[in-house]
């Protein structure tokens, strides 16, 4: 990995992305996504995730993040196991889940061509955090994050994405809550 893409700043406000294996897409049913929320909910509340905004696609999330404990690294890793473990548990368990067994053997497959994975590889290693600086650069990310679902032609209106932090920035705090970074308008 370049040394660009490192938590070289263990305090400070980072966006990134991650996606799927083979960019499936897997996060196309409710129970799915609530998983996601749950799990971001609990690094909220147990690992001291800071949430300045957030988009969960069905292939890919995006994050504006910071780690209150100085351990950002280890936040997302810890994200991904547990979410990894959590998502693929509910595939397995969804008895309606029409693509299960492609989904599984893709995942499997994927898994098997890393030595570190046991099973099953849900999330792409690598993460590319991009350290923000400025107010300026935070809110093009923030832009970027929530027009995220429009230009992948979901919705028109980012605040039409219900798993976005757009509906927080207009005080709908019904999926998840965010926290305030502050300085931004």
């Amino acid at each position: 990995m370049s040394r660009k893409y490192k938590f070289h700043n263990r305090s400070g406000v980072y966006f990134m992305s991650f996606a799927t294996v083979n960019w499936i897409d897997i996060c196309i049913r409710q129970q799915y996504f609530i998983c996601l929320v749950n799990s971001i909910e609990y690094c909220r509340l147990k690992k001291g995730m800071l949430l300045y905004a957030y988009c969960l696609m069905p292939i890919h999330i995006h994050f504006i993040f910071q780690s209150l404990n100085d351990d950002p690294s280890g936040l997302i890793r810890d994200f991904k196991g547990y979410t990894s473990k959590e998502l693929i548990k509910t595939i397995i368990n969804n008895p309606q889940e029409s693509k299960k067994e492609w989904i599984l053997e893709l995942l499997n497959k994927a898994g098997d061509s890393k030595s570190n994975v046991s099973n099953y590889q849900l999330w792409q290693h690598h993460n590319k955090p991009i350290e923000l600086w400025t107010a300026k650069v935070i809110k093009q990310k923030i832009d970027y994050i929530h027009y995220n679902p429009v230009k992948s032609g979901f919705v028109v209106n980012p605040i039409d994405w219900k798993y976005s932090s757009a509906r927080n920035y207009v005080d709908d705090h019904s999926i998840l809550k965010i926290d305030d970074i502050g300085f931004i308008g």
